[in-house]
C-alpha cells in the first residue's frame, strides 16, 4: 500500500508539506515516497494529500500503476480533445 511519484513530476513541492507521513523526499530527477511510510492517507484523510494538491496529470500513480490525476482530471478536457495544433 504505497503511492509512486513518477517522471511526469516536475518538482513543484506542493505535495512535500502536505504529507501527513512526511513520505515524500525532493529527489532527483523527480519526488519520490518512501513506501515504509506511506499510508495512503488512510485514516488521516478522505482523500490522499498528494494527489489532492498535485497539479500534474498523472505524476503519483497507486499501487496497480494507475494516475491518481489521470489525463483530463485536471482540466475537464477528454485526453482525445483536439489540439489547435492538431486542427490546422
Amino acid at each position: 500500500m504505497a503511492f509512486r511519484i513518477v517522471a511526469h513530476c516536475t518538482n513543484c513541492w506542493a505535495c512535500l508539506s502536505l504529507c501527513p507521513q512526511q513520505a515524500i523526499r525532493a529527489a532527483s530527477p523527480h519526488f519520490q515516497i518512501n513506501a515504509d511510510r506511506c499510508t495512503e492517507c488512510v485514516g488521516d484523510y478522505a482523500d490522499p494529500q498528494c494527489a489532492s494538491i498535485c497539479p500534474v496529470e498523472g505524476a503519483i500513480i497507486d499501487a496497480a500503476g494507475q494516475p491518481l490525476n489521470p489525463p483530463g482530471s485536471l482540466t475537464g478536457l477528454s485526453p482525445e480533445f483536439p489540439t489547435l495544433s492538431s486542427t490546422s
